[in-house]
This record gives C-alpha cells, structure tokens and sequence, in this order.
C-alpha cells in the first residue's frame, strides 16, 4: 500500500518563494452558548504557484480560513502575511460554491467586469476576456444572460472571471460541488489547462478526495471541529495532468485511499458532533 508522503504543515517546497504564510492562527465567534472556536492554531507555508488542496469534514472551518485569506473576515489571533501582488494586479479573486453571476449582465460582461471595475483599457479587456472566454468554450454565448445557461456554464463563467482579472491569488470555495460527474470532470480539465498557462497560487476547499488528488499539488486535511490541520500530503503526480488518465492509474487509487484513511474519523467525529447539538 502507497503510504501518502506526510511533512510539517508550515514546510514549504525547497527554496521555493512563500506566498501566504500563515502562524498560530485562531479564529474564534462569539455565540450565545460562549466563544466558538472555528480555527485553532493553523500554521502554513504555501509556494507561490502551489495548488492547495484543503479537504475535511463540514463545519471544520474550511470556508472561514478562506474567507479570512480573501479579506472578508479576520482572524482573531495569529499571523496571516501575504506577499504583495505585481504592481495593477488584484490580491485575490473569489470562486463561490453558489452562483455568483451578475443575473443582469451578459456572459461578456460579466468575464470582463474585474478589469473593467480596474479601469483597464477596452482593448485589453477585449484581448484578455476573448481569450479566455474561448478557453473556456464559451465564446459563442457571449451574449447570453446567467439565466439562459446551465450550472456548468455559469461556472466556467465565474472561472473564465477569475482568470481574467489576473488576480496573484484565486480562492476557490467547492465551485464544482452542485454539478454532475460528467461537468465536473469537463471543468477540471478546463480548470487544469488554464491553471498551466497562468500556474497562480490556489486555494481550493472541497469535500471530494478524488477532486483534492486530481487538482491539487499539496494536500491539508483538517480535523473536526474544532478546526485544526491533522495531515499534509504532498501528491506526487507529475504535471500537466489528464484528468480521465490520472484516475485510471493503480497509485491514484492507493493515494485516494490513504487520504481517505486519515479523513474518515474526522467525519465519524463531526456527524457524532452534530448528532449531539
């Protein structure tokens, strides 16, 4: 059996440049019943052009740290540093699990909006939406409004948004979860493709192990609330991947496995904890 390769949760990559560095890092909510401790201590050292895998079991705070890293929230104790992006680029752009299109703008305008919001001249949103608006397959329904596509084109949207913008970091929030097998395996080889030509840092939370090998560089998987960092895996896949190829490989199987052997108490131990709310 394939033994998946576990490290210190803060050690980085040999040499490699530190994008998001995070110490001893608390997030605790005031409640009614007293404080809720949704973090406890996560430390991490991620790359610059890592694709990060975060995968644990609901209410493990998952979402939080995410939210903390995209600004929306903050952290109540510990370090979070972030190296700054190239001068005109966003920090960080957000891909939600839900549906987060304009419903009154066009697919076009909905790709362009990050540079347009930037003042970026018309000539490069042309340039640069066009680009990715054809790396996406979604040219041809450049006119069409959120209502008139599926849910897996109006994820390609959001990510074909994302990717425009040219943030230093992209933050993704199980953006694939209400989909089909079928969609979902279609938009990570999109997703993989378009990560190749860019290789930005990613931050990607999802529930699905088989996602977090497919995609993924290094893994963190978490433990029940409250939420702490249990395991790191590093995945040993060479780049650039074939999602249908890897998946059909014995040592993918056997790496699936291990991780799922290090997260499954920690979803017997939330259901337990939900259970007895």
């Amino acid at each position: 059996m394939m033994t998946a390769p576990v490290k210190d949760a803060a050690a980085p990559a040999s040499g490699a440049e530190i994008k998001i560095r995070i110490r001893n890092l608390y997030k605790v909510f005031p409640t009614k019943k007293g404080p809720f401790t949704a973090l406890d201590d996560i430390n991490l050292d991620i790359p610059r052009g890592c694709f990060f895998m975060i995968v644990g079991p609901s209410g493990c705070g998952k979402t939080t740290l995410l939210r903390i890293l995209a600004g929306l929230d903050e952290h109540t104790s510990g370090t979070l540093e972030i190296s700054a992006p190239a001068r005109n680029r966003p920090g960080n752009s957000m891909v939600f699990q839900g549906d987060s299109l304009f419903p009154w703008m066009n697919v076009w305008d909905n790709a362009a909006y990050g540079l347009a919001m930037r003042g970026r001249p018309k000539a490069e949103i042309k340039e640069v939406v066009g680009h990715y608006l054809n790396r996406t397959g979604l040219a041809k329904f450049h006119d069409l409004y959120p209502h008139q596509l599926s849910g897996g084109m109006r994820q390609r949207v959001s990510i074909a948004r994302c990717f425009a913008n040219d943030p230093d970091i992209l933050l993704m929030d199980e953006p694939f979860s209400a989909l089909d097998e079928q969609n979902k395996v279609l938009l990570q080889e999109e997703l993989l493709r378009i990560w190749e030509e860019t290789r930005k840092t990613v931050m990607f939370i999802t529930h699905s192990v088989d996602e977090a090998v497919t995609l993924g560089d290094r893994i963190m998987i978490m433990t029940a609330h409250p939420g702490r960092t249990k395991v790191m895996v590093d995945v040993p896949f060479e780049r650039p991947r074939s999602v249908l190829e890897l998946r059909a490989r014995p040592q993918y199987g056997e790496l699936v496995y291990n991780i799922w052997g290090h997260l499954k108490d920690e979803v017997q131990r939330a259901r337990a904890q939900d259970e007895g709310r």
